[in-house]
């Protein structure tokens, strides 16, 4: 006998029971069921043969009086899937049938489900049945903390740390790289974060420490802000403390979390920021938390980073001026991009005697016959970020620009600058 065969021997069901049975899932009904009609059902399923509980819960289905069962229904159909998941655990129809089932629990708030769900969720390996009992499990287990009278917070706070425990499994598992299912550990970042369960903080953490694909470091950080606590401050903690690697994963999950506002991002960038200038020699991490805050500050256009800016343009120019590689000297149009947007009088002052400094060498260079020795995208970077902020202290070394043997498309700039110059 195969395995279909067995398992419509268990069920006793005939053919076109598993599609009217679907339908039955999806369906649902509007009106509420009366205690009497609910109790008939109730007796009739205590002491009726499987065959015949089908036929009851395809009677209930279409009788407007039964709404009230249809949780218990999707439960019972959950039941059937796990009687028969370990015969049947690939099979099509089954797993269809345990998709609509875990859904319908969770659409139906049925949290006596909950424990019904997690047992469907830990015998099955399928990625769609448990994604539904994952975001069935969110709704029902936080109905429950919230005093829901069908469930209760206890169940709630056991999902909480058996949801912690599978994903601290599947970050070690991703750690020594092995093979992982990305949407299931997807769904329970976000039960997780539904869910708000303060002792989910270490293993969310751990998404964004251990290395995934991007948007998972980000779908942490979102689910870390719905945590009780101050997350930000926590953050912030860890960007101060932990290894560079860790504060450059927490950044960047950090800047790509619809959790926080502009704002907060762009706070959160200066601190970066901040700590990232105080890397030692050669700290790559460090250098690339720098390079990614710069980036961040300017898109988000954080102003109140001025003067930390400042400080980081002066570093780079100071090693653009010691070493002139085309890596410094892109970190160095980075930093002049992200003045270009600070509005900041300082800002104005600290370009308009860079570009002072570049027409100085360049008419030097002029004079000395080595005319033509300019970095022409950093001259450029300079009078493109003068005419951005508009400060008129820029005029006379903008103005000089004109006097000079520059190509004409510099000279274009420097025109379209001064026009741009607030009076």
């Amino acid at each position: 006998m195969n395995a279909r065969a067995k398992l419509r021997l268990n069920l006793a069901l005939k053919p076109g029971v598993w599609g009217a049975l679907a339908c039955f899932l999806v369906v649902g009904t509007p009106a509420a069921a009366q205690d009497s009609i609910l109790n008939s059902y109730q007796r009739n399923l205590m002491r009726a043969s499987l065959s015949t509980n089908a036929g009851i819960q395809l009677d209930a289905a279409t009788d407007d009086r039964a709404s009230e069962l249809i949780g218990q229904l999707y439960e019972y159909a959950q039941n059937i899937s796990l009687q028969n998941a370990e015969i049947l655990r690939g099979d099509p129809d089954l797993l269809n049938l345990t998709v609509i089932a875990a859904r319908g629990a969770g659409a139906a708030s049925h949290t006596r489900s909950i424990d019904t769900l997690w047992n469907v969720f830990s015998q099955f390996r399928d990625s769609h049945v448990r994604i539904a009992a994952l975001e069935a499990l969110a709704v029902l287990a936080k109905g429950a903390a919230q005093g829901n009278p069908q469930g209760n917070a206890q169940g709630s706070a056991h999902i909480v740390e058996n949801l912690n425990q599978f994903l601290a499994n599947q970050n070690s598992l991703y750690r020594s790289s092995m093979d992982v299912d990305i949407p299931t550990i997807s769904a329970c970042i976000s039960a997780l974060g539904a869910l708000g369960g303060e002792s989910s903080f270490p293993v969310l953490f751990a998404v964004i420490t251990a290395g995934y694909p991007e948007p998972l470091g980000a779908q942490a950080a979102e689910a870390l802000e719905k945590l009780p606590g101050d997350t930000k401050a926590n953050l912030t903690e860890i960007l101060r403390k932990n290894p560079p690697v860790e504060k450059l994963a927490v950044f960047r999950a950090a800047i790509a979390s619809r959790g926080m506002s502009d704002a907060e991002k762009g706070a959160f960038a200066q601190t970066a920021l901040e700590i990232g200038m105080q890397r030692e020699a050669n700290g790559a991490a460090l250098a690339l938390l720098c390079s990614l805050a710069v980036q961040a500050l300017r898109d988000f256009k954080w102003a109140r980073a001025d003067q930390v800016v400042l400080r980081y343009f002066y570093q780079i120019q100071s090693e653009y001026q010691e070493s002139r590689t085309p890596q410094q000297r892109d970190l160095l149009l980075e930093v002049i991009s992200c003045l270009a947007v600070m509005d900041s009088p300082d800002a104005a002052q600290a370009l308009s005697l860079q570009l002072g400094y570049l027409n100085s060498q360049f008419e030097r260079a002029s004079k000395d016959g080595t005319f033509g020795e300019h970095d022409e995208s950093l001259v450029l970077g300079v009078i493109t970020a003068l005419g951005q902020l508009g400060d008129r202290i820029a005029f006379d070394n903008l103005h000089y620009v004109g006097y000079l043997d520059y190509p004409e498309r510099i000279k274009a700039a420097a025109r379209e600058a001064l026009a741009n110059l607030k009076w």
